[in-house]
């Protein structure tokens, strides 16, 4: 008898390879500085995003009704702290124009240092949702809702600063922004300090405007940066009488905040702010990630680690009382053009911001006002989706109602009730869109009807569906058949009963609702 041959034992499986460390995967965006000339182009590339970055930081403090410095002070966080972290290898972090109207009405409402403690609550939140990995949610956001905000923000940000060019007084709200226009014009023809601070102003946004139109080696300077040092050499060389940026010394202005602010967050209204702070900045920064990620062929965004690294660098920002950050397009895409290749480039542009705090303060104290209102009121026009719109009305008509609506709601209320109105109004169009039902009529041998109900039957739809219904004849059988229904909401289900008990009159046989598909013996 032959031998039974016996059975082969699987080979073992080789075994899984260790995880990475920590500093493996820190180092690991570096490994291109190896390559010739990279280290070169990168602090090429920083200095370029430091240009672009100083007026902005320093304007947007300014924006925000906090010292001058705050605003550097966020920049350097965003390029020391967050840049050496994983999530976005490209992407450059600081004060955005973005927030700047949520962090006025903050600091109006509440106080300096209640801003560092909503800031730095709002990196701890940011922090627990990158760790529960939510930064991937927060792309399912309408880019309709995104839009509709940021133009919300750019409406109200160039309203604002039409009256910070001319040294008025800002109102508000939205609505007497808009309202007090007449009046502003008024009075800037009739004063001619506010005359004159008004055309520095424009003059900056011309300036703006013309920019990339020059040829490219006029260009190697920034744009921002060209437009403030223009403006600031004709203030001072037609000696005139203007309001500059008020220095108090990096030293002074970083005031973190005490128990008392602290304690503070434990009112509703400041939790309300902290919340938008957080969807906004997330928001933005996470967009700003997947942009910033077309434009280059290198490592893509971990998204979940990039919305950590934007909670750590808030958190940094709310213990010094800086201002909130997030990743900004404008300096990331500066930052990408100029040839960066490793995370090198925006670090060391929060080292050139901090050198500049440090040894030369005083340079911002010549600064006119008007001037850096103007490259404001440049940034708020770049947040309107302009050319967008139009194509985007054309091809998806709800989607512009979504983007149109949030702005308006934004302008007219505030940025928190604006965006809820946004995602609101987004979620009620979705709902619309697929809750699609179809109501058929088809009558029987004897003259029995059969109302057929296909497709996805809510509560949304139920008007169109009762209107139908209702318009059968009451004295005829008919059969309800729900059996193709693919969904049907119980305010629909539960409407649809009431209807079948007292639509036929007395006498005449009940309607009769079928809601369960009869299979055939021979399936």
């Amino acid at each position: 008898m032959s031998a039974q041959p016996a059975s082969a034992t699987p080979p073992p499986s080789p075994p899984e390879p260790p995880a990475p460390s920590l500093r493996t995967t820190l180092l690991a965006p570096y490994r291109e500085l190896r390559r010739p000339g990279v280290l070169r182009q990168d602090l090429l590339a920083s200095l370029v995003v430091f240009l672009v970055a100083l007026p902005l930081c320093v304007g947007v403090a300014v924006a925000s009704g906090v010292p001058a410095e705050l605003g550097l002070v966020t920049g350097i966080v965003g390029g020391l702290v967050v840049g050496c972290l994983p999530g976005s290898a490209l992407q450059v972090s600081g004060p955005a124009a973005g927030l700047t109207v949520l962090v006025l009405e903050a600091v109006r409402e509440f106080g300096l240092g209640v801003l560092g403690a909503i800031v730095l609550l709002t990196g701890a939140l940011q922090i627990v949702l990158g760790l529960l990995r939510c930064g991937r949610w927060f792309r399912a956001i309408s880019v309709s809702v995104v839009q509709g905000m940021l133009a919300g923000i750019g409406l109200v940000l160039i309203l604002g600063q039409l009256y910070s060019m001319t040294g008025a007084a800002q109102p508000l709200t939205g609505v007497a922004k808009v309202t007090g226009l007449p009046g502003l014009v008024a009075d800037t023809f009739t004063a001619p300090g506010a005359l004159t601070a008004a055309a520095v102003g424009l003059g900056t946004v011309a300036v703006l405007v013309l920019w990339p139109r020059l040829p490219a080696k006029v260009r190697v300077v920034p744009a921002p940066l060209a437009a403030v040092a223009l403006a600031t050499a004709a203030t001072a060389a037609l000696s005139l009488d203007l309001r500059t940026v008020t220095v108090r010394g990096l030293a002074d202005a970083i005031q973190p905040p005490g128990a008392s602010d602290l304690a503070a967050l434990g009112s509703l209204a400041v939790l309300g702010t902290v919340l938008a702070f957080t969807l906004i900045a997330s928001a933005e920064s996470l967009f700003s990630a997947a942009a910033v990620d077309r434009m280059h062929d290198g490592p893509r965004t971990h998204y979940d680690k990039e919305l950590v690294a934007q909670g750590v660098g808030n958190t940094v920002c709310g213990a010094l009382g800086a201002l909130p950050m997030t990743a900004v397009i404008v300096r990331s895409s500066a930052n990408v053009r100029a040839g960066a290749r490793t995370p090198l480039s925006r670090i060391a542009h929060g080292g050139w911001l901090l050198l500049f705090a440090v040894l030369l303060p005083v340079a911002l104290g010549i600064i006119p006002l008007a001037a850096l209102a103007g490259v404001l009121v440049h940034a708020g026009f770049k947040l309107l989706p302009v050319k967008e719109l139009v194509p985007l009305a054309r091809a998806h008509r709800g989607e512009a109602l979504v983007l149109v609506t949030t702005a308006l709601a934004i302008l007219l209320t505030n940025m928190f009730e604006g965006v809820l109105i946004g995602l609101a109004l987004a979620v009620l169009k979705s709902a619309w869109e697929t809750s699609k039902a179809q109501v058929s009529v088809r009558e029987l041998t004897g003259g029995r009807l059969v109302v057929t109900l296909t497709g996805n039957a809510t509560f949304l739809r139920l008007p169109r569906i009762l209107e139908t219904l209702e318009a059968l004849p009451k004295d005829r059988p008919i059969e309800l058949d729900l059996t193709a229904t693919h969904h049907l909401d119980h305010a629909c289900r539960t409407t649809l009963e009431n209807w079948a008990t007292r639509h036929n009159d007395s006498g005449v046989e009940a309607v009769r609702m079928t809601t369960e598909r009869v299979r055939d013996p021979a399936d």
